[in-house]
Formats: structure tokens, C-alpha cells, sequence
């Protein structure tokens, strides 16, 4: 079961954080693969929000991505990471997702309604998988 939720947890982890990746150093990219809405479809404000998040989930939201590898190849070293990335991914996703509803609340452009939705369903689905992975790891040191 650990090799099953290792290769899961670092599928998800890898298209967050490579997408986060890619967001900060290629907007373009990330608007053409949709990881991203355009500069032009939201408030200038959620933009410079999300480049923001960009950059410092590029730099912190690697962890759950080793947590994922180290499972997969059985270290003891993984709930180290799973606690650290979990924790991040729960942050990540929470605060995604308030973010955008309050915004949406105050009558911001935040983009296609289409977007909007799947940004939902993909940060709902982040903050499950550190959740898990963090109630995981903390229960493998104890």
C-alpha cells in the first residue's frame, strides 16, 4: 500500500509543484498549458497574488514530491518529509481555496469559470493528499 499512495503523492506532488515551477519561470507557458489564467482575464491583484505563490511554492512545495519518492523506495527518511509537505499541502490548499472564495465574494475577476472550478477540485485534491500523508507520517513515528 505504501509503493500504491508513494507513486500517488508524487504524481500529485510533481504536477503542483511543477506547475508552480513552471509558473514562475515561463508565465506564458503556464497560461498556454492553463496552469494559470492570463495577466488580462483576473484583477491585477489575484495576479500578483499568484505570481507571488509562484515563487515560494517553487521554493517549499518540493517536499511532498521526495515524501512520495522515499515511500517508493521503502527509506525510513519519508515521514520526515511527509510531515513537512503535508503540513505545506494543507497549507497550500487552504489557503487556495479562502483566498479565491473571498475574492469571488468581493466580485474579483479571477478567470474562466471553467478554470475557476478545476482550481477547486485540484487544491481540494492537494490538501487531501497532504492531509493524508501527514496523518500517515506522524502515525509512522509514532
Amino acid at each position: 500500500m505504501a509503493i500504491i499512495w508513494g507513486v500517488v503523492v508524487t504524481a500529485l506532488a510533481l504536477l503542483c509543484w511543477g506547475g508552480q515551477v513552471v509558473s514562475l519561470l515561463s508565465p506564458q507557458t503556464a497560461e498556454r498549458l492553463t496552469l494559470t489564467e492570463s495577466q488580462s482575464d483576473v484583477e491585477p491583484a489575484f495576479y500578483a497574488d499568484v505570481r507571488g505563490e509562484a515563487l515560494w511554492d517553487s521554493l517549499t512545495l518540493w517536499s511532498l514530491v521526495v515524501a512520495g519518492v522515499l515511500l517508493i523506495v521503502d527509506s525510513s527518511a519519508w515521514p520526515y518529509f511527509g510531515i513537512a509537505g503535508g503540513a505545506s499541502y494543507v497549507y497550500f490548499a487552504g489557503r487556495g481555496v479562502a483566498t479565491r472564495r473571498e475574492m469571488q465574494r468581493r466580485g474579483l475577476r479571477l478567470g474562466s469559470e471553467e478554470n475557476i472550478k478545476a482550481a477547486y477540485v485540484m487544491l481540494s485534491a492537494w490538501g487531501v493528499a497532504g492531509l493524508i500523508t501527514l496523518v500517515a507520517a506522524v502515525a509512522a513515528l509514532a
